[in-house]
């Protein structure tokens, strides 16, 4: 049996929550979102928000940049000032204005939340001393703000531990999502979130080199560095029963692969990255799958994180105490020759620290 989780109640750190949206203005005193699961509270430093019945982008959000400052992970635009988006974080939860594309009145929304640290403070591990790093050691999450310097650099991530994945956005001018993660078959390697394409031979943006445990090197590419530029960076270290960073491969069966995680899943974002002969690698959408949405199996409640579009519903996955199952021959998720790349964050680990197992759903 794997290790045991050093974290029995992943809620403490990442959360999916729900709710409709009501259009009341943060003059009006806006509408609190308190987490309704019955775990520790958590106040959230990133929130990503998406309407589930309207065509409207994905909204991050995070207590470095602060709540206002919205970024669209479907789009290559540039950060803008949202006075009615997220006006607070709170001690459980956060609260939105009125803001249509965080609280339209009579959609659905879905909020995923993770905890990092508060706003933190300035880190000198690397070339570039970043202005915040809000960093996480136990969950293995980290929010890191910095300037481009146009170099070779590197920046600190303060989580003790070497990052598995690694997402940076330019704020200040328009530029594409840049995904780095352990699987893609190295470093030099890079996906875009808000986009369709396969992986891509990047090596001027991480130098084909791998995060260590206190530093996150980059390149000269001006979508990671540019001179004078300013950059928002989210880098996740993986935590046994907390969060799995991996990839497998497509079989076109509707007896898919099983992708061992360590724990029940909470959230899946996946992507194909690379085909082999007779396989793609590109073209499909990024995937995004929660246990709140589908609270029971199959798991067929999808949102695309590199489009607007509403939520729609096909058979992919069954969520397992120990990991998830492809359901379907769909080639978003399974098909043959072709690799997928995933980033899973837990509902309950497998496990618990005390050798408690953990239920199926």
């Amino acid at each position: 049996m794997a290790a045991y989780t050093t974290i029995d109640d992943p809620s403490a750190y990442f959360k999916v929550q729900l709710y409709s949206g009501n259009g009341t203005a943060i003059g009006s005193g806006g509408q609190a979102i308190t987490f309704n699961d019955t775990d520790t509270d958590m106040q959230p430093d990133l929130v990503w928000v998406k309407s589930r019945t309207d065509n409207q982008n994905h909204n991050i959000s995070d207590a470095v940049r602060g709540g206002t400052k919205t970024l669209y992970v479907n789009s290559s635009y540039f950060e803008e000032t949202k006075t009615e988006a997220i006006a607070s974080f709170q001690s459980d939860g956060f609260t939105v204005g009125n803001w249509e594309q965080v609280n339209d009145s009579g959609d659905t929304f879905v909020a995923w939340c993770w905890k990092a640290n508060g706003q933190g403070s300035s880190n000198t591990d690397g070339t570039i001393n970043t202005t915040y790093t809000s960093a996480n050691t136990t969950s293995g999450f980290s929010i890191i703000k910095y300037t481009g310097t146009g170099s070779n650099a590197t920046i600190g991530h303060g989580l003790g531990a070497a990052p598995k994945m690694v997402i940076i956005k330019k704020t200040n001018t328009s530029a594409d999502w840049v995904l780095g993660q352990e699987g893609l078959g190295g470093w030099n390697y890079v996906m875009n979130l808000n986009s369709t394409s396969a992986r891509a031979d990047q090596s001027a943006q991480f130098q084909s080199t791998a995060p260590s445990s206190s530093v996150i090197t980059l390149g000269t590419e001006g979508q990671v560095n540019g001179s004078g530029d300013t950059f928002i960076c989210y880098a996740f270290a993986e935590k046994t029963g907390f969060s799995k960073f991996g990839t497998y491969e497509g079989n076109s069966s509707a007896d898919g692969p099983f992708i061992f995680t360590g724990f029940r899943p909470a959230f899946i974002l996946l992507k194909k990255y690379y085909g082999t002969t007779g396989g793609s690698g590109g073209g499909d959408n990024w995937i995004l799958v929660d246990n709140k949405r589908n609270t029971y199996n199959i798991v067929d409640k999808r949102l695309y994180p590199n489009a607007d579009t509403s939520e729609a519903t096909a058979d992919f996955f069954d969520f397992c105490s120990n990991g998830f199952k492809c359901k379907t021959t769909n080639g978003e998720i399974n098909e043959n020759d072709n690799f997928y790349i995933y980033a899973a964050f837990s509902e309950s680990p497998f496990c618990t620290s005390s050798g408690v197992p953990n239920n199926a759903r």
